[in-house]
């Protein structure tokens, strides 16, 4: 995968609302460090936080199936509509979970060699 697919990824990662405010500047400082000396270690805290951020489609399903997931996701019928989508991404084969954040800190995290890391 290019440089320039993976920024585009990681771009994607910190613009989504379920973005983490850490990960959100870990990528950003990454984004700066491109280019530049610091790269590698801008890159391996970017990991380090998509791995810890990064959840699998097991901890979605169990999170949208929970009191905290019904509150966070907006009621009921979100939490319903999330819960489904997520099982039907796992009978699919999705290993991640499907939100936005997830879904790009993913595909950095599968293609870190891409990264020199």
């Amino acid at each position: 995968m290019t440089k320039q697919e993976l920024l585009e990824a990681a771009k994607k990662a910190a613009a989504a609302p379920s973005c983490y405010p850490g990960l959100k500047t870990l990528i950003e400082a990454w984004e700066k460090a491109l280019g530049t000396p610091d790269e590698h270690a801008a890159a391996e805290k970017m990991l380090a936080g998509l791995e810890e951020c990064v959840t699998d489609i097991d901890g979605l399903i169990a999170f949208a199936d929970s009191p905290e997931g019904v509150e966070v996701l907006g009621g009921e019928a979100a939490a319903a509509n999330t819960l489904a989508a997520a099982k039907d991404a796992k009978a699919k084969g999705t290993k991640y979970c499907i939100c936005p954040a997830c879904t790009n800190g993913a595909i950095l995290l599968e293609h870190r060699h891409d990264l020199g890391c």
